[in-house]
């Protein structure tokens, strides 16, 4: 979720019904360096909590100091990422590269709840590839070292984000009488039938979603409504698109300024917008402007031209679907 899961994205998904929600992943190298775009990953808006800061590194006293100068910005958790399978990452022995020597992970987990106050979790794979799945293990040796939540990617690293998730591991390291700590599950989560089906048939305390998110917000608040009710919520009207357009538009500028926060917002036009027939014309003018008063006044042609329009259900589940197997 590097470059989509910023502050103005994580407002319109707590808008949205999501409960928790982590920022990017943020180097713990960088943090110490001072790196600006390091830093700037730390802020949020106060609307967003609680918010977690998720960290990744390799080196022990690195990942304690970053821990430190999270600790200072006062979030509602510290995150460690040893899931991201990423080739630069990887190489660099951080994220789902630490699965290769569980000895090192532990050390590292234990450096950062160490060095914070701030309760810790982390975010991990099953395993490096189907030779080496540990994941019973490692939830075993990282609640024992302060970890207060674990979140598992059904995948290992080798597997990237190909296949299906297996979901049957969580549920062992679930049942596991050892395990006293919240087991999140997180792959394949793509609709609120699938959320309540893979919570009750794995008993996890909760599902973890990424993907799936982008450019459907609305997914927590649907997957609450199913769970409630048994039945799937409406689909969002084109005014709810639009909303949510102009909300992140005015987060993002709030939070980057007029140049950047317009720059960063161009690659979100078509995530909301792609299921109205006729809608490349109006993503196309979207993506090219550089003052906000012109964006709002495509906006709202947009949402003129589309009054009255109903989307079909069918049409979203496709264009989510596509939208997920892209990623």
């Amino acid at each position: 979720m590097e470059d989509i899961s910023n502050p103005p994205f994580r407002v319109v998904c707590k808008d949205n019904g999501a409960d928790l929600m982590y920022t990017e992943f943020i180097s713990s190298e960088g943090l110490i360096k001072n790196g600006s775009k390091c830093l700037k990953k730390l802020e949020r808006f106060e609307e967003e909590r609680p918010v977690g800061i998720q960290i990744f590194g390799g080196d022990e006293k690195k990942m304690a100091l970053a821990s430190t100068i999270v600790d200072a910005t006062a979030p509602d958790l510290l995150d460690i990422n040893f899931g991201c399978p990423v080739k630069g990452i990887v190489t660099k022995g951080a994220g789902a590269g630490v699965l290769k020597d569980i000895d090192r992970m532990v050390r590292l987990t234990k450096a950062c709840v160490e060095a914070t106050k701030l309760p810790v979790t982390v975010k991990t794979r099953l395993g490096w590839d189907d030779q080496t799945i540990n994941i019973e293990e490692v939830a075993e040796r990282l609640q024992d070292v302060g970890i207060q939540a674990l979140s598992i990617h059904g995948r290992t690293r080798c597997q990237l984000y190909k296949g299906t998730a297996d979901w049957t591991l969580l549920a062992k390291v679930k049942n596991n009488p050892r395990i006293h700590i919240p087991i999140f599950g997180n792959g394949d989560i793509d609709s609120p039938q699938k959320a309540v089906e893979y919570r009750n048939r794995y008993g996890v305390d909760g599902i973890m979603i990424g993907r799936a998110a982008i450019g459907n917000p609305w997914i927590f608040r649907e997957i609450k409504y199913y769970t409630q009710t048994g039945e799937l919520a409406p689909p969002p009207t084109v005014e709810e698109r639009i909303a949510v357009c102009r909300k992140q538009l005015l987060k993002s500028l709030e939070w980057k300024g007029p140049v950047t926060g317009i720059y960063e917002m161009r690659g979100h036009y078509s995530k909301y917008l792609k299921v109205l027939p006729g809608s490349r014309e109006f993503i196309g003018r979207l993506v090219t402007l550089d003052h906000p008063e012109e964006i709002a006044e495509i906006l709202d042609e947009a949402e003129r031209n589309y009054t009255g329009f109903e989307i079909p259900r069918m049409m979203v589940e496709l264009v989510n679907y596509h939208e997920n197997c892209s990623l």
